[in-house]
């Protein structure tokens, strides 16, 4: 079970329209995946179409972490519906409901133990005996207090997402040191999954410049491809639909690239992590 916080320490990035395009990608390659959503606006569990029917929320779950029954307080994804048709296994696209509540531990003062309390919540997630989940996302709130701290200790890889403009790049900066900063203190086995740069204008100057200065600063790091902007991503979330099930042209291309993006993380990812802590 790969976990993989996807974090920002700048707000307005899209860091959630990446989730969800990764997540999309998921269902559509038939990846087994969860989706935590640890941000208290819960938009993630807004635009994955969640309908829940008594189950807690992500909340609720770590704030009683050892009695935490993940599997039966998952709700699945309304996008499954757009699945239901096709041949083969049912696929798998749960998700761990965001909610307001979480904001109680988004302090900065979280000490070991309640930073530990997502770890032990997903710990319970194979209680049955089998792990059901391959890949769990986690959309982390854009700031570096215990929220984020909670989702970095639950995670082996963060991906970072930036605009390629300047303060979301010093922001990528600031946060990858961060991330070694909490990896020497606090989990020693983090590192970082890649950085995705997303918005991406190809007639400004102003990106060009800063994707350059990206491909400088961080390397390998920045991974490839670059998710342009998307005129119609608003009309896809706000439709709370797959974007992998969106007709249209340019939506068939921006699924193209979720696909390579999620390659890169889940599959390229554990090879880039072991460089990196090498």
């Amino acid at each position: 079970m790969q976990v993989v916080s996807i974090s920002s320490l700048k707000g307005g990035v899209g860091k959630t329209s990446v989730t969800l395009g990764l997540a999309s990608a998921a269902l559509a390659a038939g990846i087994p995946t969860l989706v935590i959503d640890l941000d208290p606006h819960a938009d993630a569990s807004t635009g994955l179409a969640v309908r829940p029917d008594g189950q807690q929320d992500i909340g609720r779950m770590v704030k009683a972490p050892r009695r935490a029954d993940l599997a039966a307080n998952v709700v699945p994804s309304g996008w499954l519906a757009a699945y239901q048709h096709d041949a083969g296994p049912s696929p798998v696209l749960d998700v761990a409901m965001g909610s307001a509540y979480t904001g109680i531990y988004d302090r900065p003062d979280l000490g070991r133990r309640d930073l530990r309390r997502l770890s032990t919540v997903l710990a319970n997630a194979d209680r049955g005996g089998v792990a059901p989940y391959q890949l769990v996302l986690i959309d982390c709130p854009p700031s570096l207090n215990g929220l984020t701290r909670m989702a970095w200790t639950a995670s082996s890889r963060v991906l970072l997402v930036a605009e390629p403009g300047l303060f979301s790049v010093a922001g990528t900066q600031r946060t990858l040191r961060a991330i070694e900063l909490f990896r020497k203190e606090f989990a020693p086995a983090l590192t970082p999954a890649g950085i995705i740069a997303n918005r991406v204008r190809s007639g400004s100057n102003e990106h060009a410049y800063r994707l350059q200065e990206m491909k400088t600063m961080f390397g390998d790091l920045l991974l490839s491809p670059t998710i342009p902007e998307q005129a119609n991503w608003q009309q896809i979330q706000g439709a709370a639909h797959p974007i992998h099930q969106w007709p249209g042209e340019s939506a068939k291309n921006a699924s193209a690239l979720f696909d390579k993006l999620l390659d890169e993380v889940v599959t390229q990812g554990a090879t880039r992590s072991r460089m990196y802590r090498g």
